[in-house]
């Protein structure tokens, strides 16, 4: 009886210290200006920000520049054409590839189209005619404009060309004769091939990620100033077990981070009709681990922090490097096993290839069940992680209130 009296004892004040520590955390993020900018400026503002830079998601009339050598019908032609898609505006004619480069080099132009002397000539004697681009590859986006500009114009004309020299009884072989094959296009999952909707997913992941470390890793640096022997853990008796010191911070910043989450991953994309066709309880039952492993990283890293200026000098770097090393990129099977390792360290990795096939693509928690298995195995691991940086915090603080103690009364002996 005593002994579950003593168990019911130990297990209530658990719980009291549990929250009181949870209590005091908040009172430290609240009272922390540059902790609060990591944990709510940052996250409600980055979206934002980020969508609204990328937004319109595709380019439009990129410039170009045309050197007619030939000077006929089907160069002319050719041009108007390119001219009436959306994606490309023909803004000069040249005399010569030297005056286009020069406009190149002014970046008055982005792309030159040149037609040889012989163009209309090939055409004409039924031999292959040449159309060449040479574009600005600083831009990808403009590249992709003025290639399939240039060649979806290529196509069509080099088709009615064919049927002009070839011709046919009826109009129905005509079409026949032009199109042979006809081919649809549909674009998955990025109907619009928008630049926000394949990169915003992984990034708006990697914030979540970022801000807990960097602003965990600041109260950190600030709890080893603050405190009389420059340790992670304060002189208090209610910071005397490890389970309710790691519990009663992680459940401060579970509490913070889970509307932030909400906001960040569901209601911006939503705002600016960014793809999503996933179930938003997988995405929420998924982000569950990834949210706890986060926060269980940053803390066993906060324990390494000295100073509040550590963590900034030590992980805002990191940031571009977790974000190629996701495969969002590049793809993760070209990876060099070194990379594909250091990538597995971080829960941004699967994080970032689970939430976008869940949310852009429509996949279920089961389709993404490996990148779902390795959170909950970053949560353990951090744990333990975790649990081990500050037991040995509060051993050393309790060691050190031991000697105090002793020394004080051998002063008063």
């Amino acid at each position: 009886m005593e002994k579950e009296k003593k168990l019911s004892r130990i297990i209530g004040e658990g719980i009291r210290d549990l929250f009181y520590i949870w209590r005091e955390e908040f009172r430290a993020i609240f009272k922390d200006s540059g902790v609060m900018i990591f944990f709510f400026l940052v996250p409600l503002a980055y979206p934002l920000i980020y969508s609204l830079i990328y937004h319109p998601e595709t380019v439009h009339d990129v410039k170009i520049v045309v050197v007619d050598q030939s000077q006929s019908f089907y160069s002319r032609e050719f041009v108007r054409r390119v001219d009436a898609t959306p994606d490309v505006q023909v803004v000069r004619s040249c005399l010569s590839m030297d005056e286009a480069q020069t406009m190149l080099n002014k970046k008055e132009a982005y792309g030159i189209l040149l037609f040889p002397p012989e163009f209309s000539k090939n055409l004409h004697s039924g031999r292959q005619a040449t159309v060449s681009l040479y574009c600005d590859m600083s831009l990808l986006l403009y590249y992709k404009a003025m290639l399939l500009s240039a060649t979806e114009v290529s196509l069509e004309m080099g088709g009615e060309i064919h049927a002009q020299n070839r011709p046919k009884s009826t109009e129905q072989l005509k079409e026949i004769e032009i199109d042979p094959i006809p081919y649809e296009s549909t674009t998955l999952f990025n109907p619009s091939n928008g630049f926000a909707s394949f990169l915003l997913p992984a990034v708006l992941i990697l914030i979540i990620q970022q801000t807990l470390v960097l602003g965990i890793g600041m109260l950190g640096g600030t709890a080893r100033e603050r405190n009389k022997f420059h340790h992670l853990v304060p002189i208090d008796r209610h910071f005397k077990g490890t389970l309710r010191v790691v519990l009663g911070k992680s459940l401060a910043y579970v509490v913070i981070y889970v509307p932030v989450c909400i906001w960040t991953l569901i209601v911006v994309p939503k705002l600016f009709s960014f793809p999503s066709v996933g179930n938003p309880w997988d995405i929420l039952l998924f982000l569950l681990p990834y949210l706890f492993a986060c926060i269980l990283m940053a803390l066993t890293l906060s324990g390494f922090m000295r100073t509040r200026e550590s963590p900034m000098m030590i992980f805002v770097f990191m940031s571009v490097i977790l974000l190629f090393i996701s495969g969002i990129s590049w793809p993760t099977e070209a990876f060099p096993i070194y990379w594909k390792i250091l990538g597995d360290v971080f829960p941004s990795t699967p994080a970032i290839r689970g939430f976008v096939l869940i949310k852009s693509c429509g996949a279920s928690l089961h389709d993404v069940a490996r990148e779902y298995r390795l959170l909950w195995i970053h949560t353990g691991v951090y744990f333990i992680m975790a649990a081990l940086v500050y037991r040995r915090q509060i051993i050393r603080v309790r060691r050190k209130m031991i000697r105090q103690y002793k020394e004080a009364k051998l002063r008063r002996g």
